[in-house]
């Protein structure tokens, strides 16, 4: 990994390649604990470089229905996607070791709505 900067929109921002990047979420899926990995269900996660045009800064988005309203008419129906957003990550972060922590709390929070936990209950667990 590269801890060099180049200059940015908003000052410096760290290098952190599409593949390393990549790396870093696949990390963070493995450090999920298995107990709860395994009740993940029917999920694609994907890596973009730029977050959705009406929210540039979006860090990662769960699209899907969670399991806590899942019911029988979800059956067949094409998996949930969790989106991670690299380059909204390196703006805010000054270290590769900010982003590996931001990328970890990113996949936790986007996999928290995929059980049904909303922005607010993450952050009163301290996921902000």
């Amino acid at each position: 990994m590269s801890e060099s900067t180049k200059p940015g929109e908003d000052g410096l921002v760290i290098e952190v390649s599409p593949a390393e990047f990549e790396d870093l979420v696949a990390e963070a899926l493995e450090a999920v604990p298995g107990e709860l990995a395994r009740l993940v269900d029917n999920v694609v996660f994907v890596i973009e470089d730029d977050g959705p045009a009406d929210d540039p800064d979006l860090l990662g988005l769960y699209e899907g229905i969670a399991l806590t309203e899942r019911d029988f008419r979800y059956s067949g129906a094409l998996p949930d996607r969790i989106t991670i957003y690299r380059n909204p990550t390196l703006r805010i972060c000054e270290t590769l070791d900010e982003v590996i922590e931001e990328v970890n709390i990113t996949v936790v929070h986007e996999i928290a709505h995929h059980f049904g936990i909303d922005d607010d209950r993450l952050h009163e667990l301290g996921y902000d």
